[in-house]
């Protein structure tokens, strides 16, 4: 990508703050600070795309999360999509520090 491309996107940082609004509907934690989110990244065509996973492949709510990613991104971002990759597996080694607060402060033990 050019520089005058990468200059028109908002950053990760950016990204990564919209996308703290997302919650998942069973833990009540936000996706980022879960670990949720594997990487962001733009195609060659400006869409973002998101690599994401769900805490299990079984998880009746992907389409709850979907619908949160495109009310959180649709003021940034025009064109995206959500890659959802299961490998490697999400574990409770990915939460960040302010996640695993996030968690007791609801009753969770970790």
């Amino acid at each position: 990508m050019s520089e005058a491309t990468t200059a028109a996107h908002p950053s990760k940082e950016e990204l990564e703050d919209v996308l703290k609004n997302v919650i998942d509907p069973e833990l009540g934690v936000n996706i980022v600070d879960l670990g949720l989110l594997y990487g962001m990244r733009w195609s060659d065509e400006g869409a973002l795309i998101l690599d994401m996973t769900l805490t299990t492949a079984a998880c009746p709510l992907q389409d709850v999360i979907e619908e949160q990613v495109k009310q959180n991104l649709e003021l940034l971002v025009d064109d995206w999509h959500v890659n959802w990759v299961w490998m490697p597996p999400w574990g409770p080694e990915r939460i960040t520090d302010d996640g695993r607060d996030m968690m007791r402060a609801l009753g969770f033990n970790i």
